[in-house]
């Protein structure tokens, strides 16, 4: 995915103007030319930038924090283990008791957040392009019940910010949801999950009542332009004042309409968080 220099401003709080002149002095960060020659990130980009940021917050100079993240080794996606084979495998035959074995024994040994991003995200990625409506079903439900437990399991750290999750009206893919939810927890967030295909009026009143200081919105059913308006407009106004965070392939082809209407993007945990730092530092500013 390609990101404009606006958008990589707003997730990382680096400015525009300093991200030019990064890209004259030290050649970093490097983005491509859109058609329209146009700068456009990946977010391997966005990453390196935030590095930098966080870098340079610790009191390295920018020539130092740039240096460092580029001597820093590539990171790559681990290998898919062998052993999830054979959960395909159990899940061709439609064996739920075999395919739910497999997934206890690769969480052996992995933490929850890397449980969620090396086992359970990969499968739920692979499921539409393997496997038939009938087999995606069994085997999204296991998934999904996996990051639910996962979610619940988790022990709560202090009294971080408080996270009030959702998918929006007739969506009804969680998974994404559900590992945003493990990464905040992780982080020491208080997250409250309302789940799949949530009506703006469920929200209004859950943050009526919980005050959440962010409220996030996973978009994964892909909508028209006109239908994905009238779907987010209802949850601004329902939410508001909360800022509203909006993830995921449905969200990703309207960010112009969704930053118009006063929403904020992000794909990450990460992401997300420094959304919504930016956000409550631009509130205490006098």
């Amino acid at each position: 995915m390609s990101l404009r220099i606006r958008t990589i401003a707003r997730l990382t709080g680096i400015r525009e103007a300093t991200l030019r002149a990064w890209e004259r002095r030290y050649g970093f960060p490097r983005p491509e030319r859109s058609e329209n020659n146009y700068r456009v990130y990946s977010r391997d980009e966005v990453e390196a930038v935030r590095r930098v940021a966080k870098l340079m917050e610790e009191g390295l100079s920018v020539s130092e924090a740039i240096a460092q993240v580029r001597d820093e080794p590539a990171r790559s996606v681990p290998p898919e283990p062998p052993r999830l084979e054979r959960f395909w495998t159990a899940v061709m035959m439609l064996d739920a008791e075999g395919a739910d074995g497999v997934l206890s024994e690769a969480q052996v040994g992995l933490d929850a957040t890397a449980y969620c991003d090396t086992v359970l995200i990969p499968l739920l990625r692979e499921m539409t392009s393997r496997l038939d409506v009938a087999r995606e079903h069994m085997a999204s439900a296991l998934v999904r019940q996996r990051l639910r437990m996962l979610l619940a399991g988790m022990e709560r750290v202090g009294d971080g910010p408080r996270g009030l999750l959702a998918c929006p009206a007739k969506d009804h893919h969680e998974g994404g949801l559900l590992a945003l939810g493990v990464h905040l927890k992780a982080r020491g967030w208080r997250v409250t999950l309302l789940g799949a295909d949530t009506p703006a009026e469920a929200l209004q009143g859950a943050c009526r009542q919980l005050r959440p200081d962010v409220v996030a919105l996973s978009f994964i059913r892909r909508r028209d332009a006109e239908d994905f308006v009238t779907v987010l407009s209802e949850v601004m106004h329902a939410c508001a004042p909360v800022p509203v965070v909006v993830g995921g392939p449905g969200a990703r082809e309207h960010l112009k309409t969704l930053f118009t209407l006063g929403a904020q993007y992000a794909e990450s945990a990460e992401e997300l968080i420094a959304v919504w730092q930016q956000a409550r530092n631009a509130q205490n500013r006098p």
